[in-house]
């Protein structure tokens, strides 16, 4: 047991480490980690999200010190997504839908990870507000129903559309992500929230990993041996979530 939760808070801290490197709070992440160690989704999401605001605002005081944060896009990403994020964290679900819907959200970062890890964008464009306002109340919604921060699925939309380039989007994601965790968790408190005393360790690690993951991320850290290991804990996870009872 104790060789085990060592493991834990091991790939816990490479978990925030890396997410925190590119600007996300590492939900999904957290949410894998859990799953595998059979949490149950009332602690899931809730601890999720609290690991979140830690993380994502670390990175994002990272990013904003360099100049990278761009205001008018986030601002109606954030107007739409934050009421939403709260309406999608008073939603309880049964245990096997969250799990199942989990499970394909993960497909999402195990595809960026492996495939996708860097999107190039040679020429922005400007960006559109209301089709930025619907991308993020979908997001958000999403974000506070599973307890994500929703940074994993905005930052490929935004440089696909390439409205920002990698430290912008860094940016915009990490603070998207803070926004919609402190909403989802808003929301989540309207119908209780189960918080454990191990979550006090959960946020020191997270927090440290993260801490070093935005200033590494900065220096433009190669990190490809961490993006295989966390993808082989997605799947590993996605798949006790889709293929097992557990």
């Amino acid at each position: 047991m104790g060789d085990s939760i060592i493991l834990f808070y091991s790939l816990l801290f490479v978990v925030a480490f890396l997410y925190a490197s590119v600007g996300h709070g590492g939900a999904s992440g957290y949410l894998a980690l859990m799953a595998i160690y059979n949490m149950a989704p009332d602690v899931m999401k809730p601890t999720a999200l609290l690991l979140n605001l830690f993380v994502s605002l670390t990175a994002f005081i990272q990013f904003y010190r360099g100049k990278h944060f761009n205001k008018q896009l986030f601002i109606p990403l954030a107007l739409a997504s934050v009421p939403l994020a709260f309406l999608g964290g008073m939603f309880v679900m049964k245990s096997s839908i969250y799990k199942k819907i989990l499970g394909l959200l993960l497909i999402i970062p195990i595809v960026r990870f492996l495939f996708f890890p860097n999107i190039p964008v040679e020429k922005l464009k400007k960006s559109n507000n209301i089709i930025a306002a619907g991308i993020g109340g979908g997001i958000g919604f999403l974000s506070g129903l599973i307890g994500i921060g929703g940074g994993i699925i905005l930052s490929p939309i935004l440089l696909m559309l390439k409205w920002t380039d990698q430290k912008q989007t860094a940016a915009i994601s990490a603070l998207f992500i803070f926004v919609n965790s402190l909403a989802g968790l808003a929301g989540q408190f309207t119908k209780g929230i189960h918080f454990t005393p191990e979550m006090l360790w959960y946020v020191i690690i997270a927090f440290t990993g993260g801490l070093c993951g935005a200033y590494f991320g900065a220096l433009k850290f190669k990190q490809d041996v961490l993006k295989n290991l966390l993808a082989c804990v997605l799947i590993l996870a996605a798949y006790k979530l889709l293929f097992t009872k557990a």
